[in-house]
């Protein structure tokens, strides 16, 4: 059983080095996400608070490695999981500005396989069998970037469970998947992005890792952010927990840490490393030197609705040990090339319409606010995605960040 006695020692023996740029706020940040060790099960967390000249608060809480009782550190890297799509977004974006390909581009015109793409019509629970029809139209690289083009994930949708199966039972689908609706219909959590992944590589003859080092990493000075982790950083490195029999329990890091280099996941990263993705955004596409790295034009147009009235929507939690439903923002929110949009009407003491965010499996989460001129960071790293716990703590913690700014 976790002692939250400890927890709160080492939070405290924590706030010296973690709370940074003096701010009115910080004491109440501080306060409420050590408050969040004592009052819940979650090992820890990294949060962070940024704008376009940097990080303005930052504080780690908690254990990085509880069996070893190392505690969290700011610098400690996370796997962000999903937050690797709106890395990937931009590679794209960056070859739509060379005019390598265009928005409305058929992706089959850069990937054959997708050509054709079929739509599941009707499916049968009980032997799992299923038809398909054609889909009314082709995948656009603009369908997969606001999540529009019918490709779904299995731990997000009770028919792409059925259909696969799991354990003994699990049997092989075609590939690509069938679709779950005619693309631009419906808003559907799925493996968009790691199609853009290969469109990259396809389009710049590089590697997906190669090229997000060159053009994005390194320019941003993001040096603790990639696909596997050098042995010198593995002691950084935080572990993963999951509920088992009602209880948190931890899995040890393995020799290695990495992940394929795919689109739509797999990168590990720090709260600072990707707050320098974040303040990317807030400088109108500069990096903090002042090297235009992407147009402002394109930093606008990643993040307005490009999926006009088709809203955010639930998805099932078809694999509850992995997600719960999700996300927040159904029903309201929109999607950008990349990004959840924030829709209205505004929510007080929250990020402002028009903010931008996503977030990983293993509960990390971010947002950039561009009215308001900030974006925060969250990191934890267990699972379900979306765990009661971990949602509460985000959104206290970002009530608490525009509760200060307004101070």
């Amino acid at each position: 059983m976790r002692s939250f006695a400890l927890y709160r020692v080492l939070a405290l023996l924590l706030l010296a080095g973690s709370a940074v740029a003096a701010q009115p706020g910080n004491t109440a940040l501080d306060q409420y996400l050590e408050s969040r060790l004592r009052e819940t099960p979650i090992p820890g967390f990294v949060a962070m608070v940024v704008d376009g000249k940097g990080p303005r608060y930052t504080g780690a809480f908690g254990r990085q490695n509880v069996a070893a009782n190392l505690p969290m550190q700011a610098d400690t890297i996370f796997r962000i999981a999903s937050m690797t799509k709106p890395v990937t977004s931009l590679a794209v974006m960056m070859l739509v500005e060379e005019g390598k390909v265009k928005l409305d581009d058929p992706i089959e015109k850069f990937l054959p396989e997708y050509a054709n793409p079929r739509v599941i019509d009707t499916f049968y629970p009980l032997d799992h069998s299923f038809t398909t029809r054609p889909a009314i139209r082709s995948i656009t690289v603009r369908h997969l970037l606001t999540h529009t083009s019918g490709l779904g994930y299995g731990f997000a949708s009770l028919t792409l469970t059925q259909l696969q199966g799991e354990g003994a039972n699990a049997r092989p689908l075609p590939n690509p998947l069938p679709l779950l609706h005619d693309p631009g219909a419906l808003w559907s959590y799925g493996e968009s992005t790691r199609v853009l992944g290969r469109l990259v590589e396809k389009l710049s003859g590089q590697p997906l890792d190669a090229f997000m080092q060159q053009r994005i990493f390194q320019p941003l000075g993001m040096n603790d952010t990639s696909y596997a982790v050098p042995t010198t950083k593995l002691s950084r490195v935080v572990t993963v927990h999951r509920w088992l029999d009602g209880k948190l329990v931890e899995t040890p890091n393995a020799a290695e840490v990495s992940s394929p280099a795919q689109g739509d996941g797999g990168l590990n990263s720090t709260a600072a490393d990707y707050a320098k993705f974040i303040g990317l955004f807030l400088r109108q596409g500069r990096t903090v030197d002042g090297r235009q790295l992407v147009s402002n034009a394109t930093i606008k147009d990643m993040g307005r609705n490009h999926t006009g009235n088709v809203r955010v929507r639930l998805q099932e939690a078809a694999s509850p040990a992995l997600s719960a439903v999700f996300p927040l923002g159904a029903g309201r929110d929109s999607y950008g090339l990349g990004f959840q949009v924030t829709g209205t009407p505004a929510v007080q003491d929250m990020r402002s319409p028009g903010s931008l965010s996503w977030a990983g499996i293993f509960n990390t989460e971010f947002w950039i606010d561009p009215e308001k001129g900030i974006g925060g960071i969250l990191l934890m790293q267990y699972l379900p995605f979306y765990d009661r716990a971990a949602i509460e703590t985000l959104q206290g913690f970002e009530q608490r960040v525009y509760q200060s700014l307004e101070r």
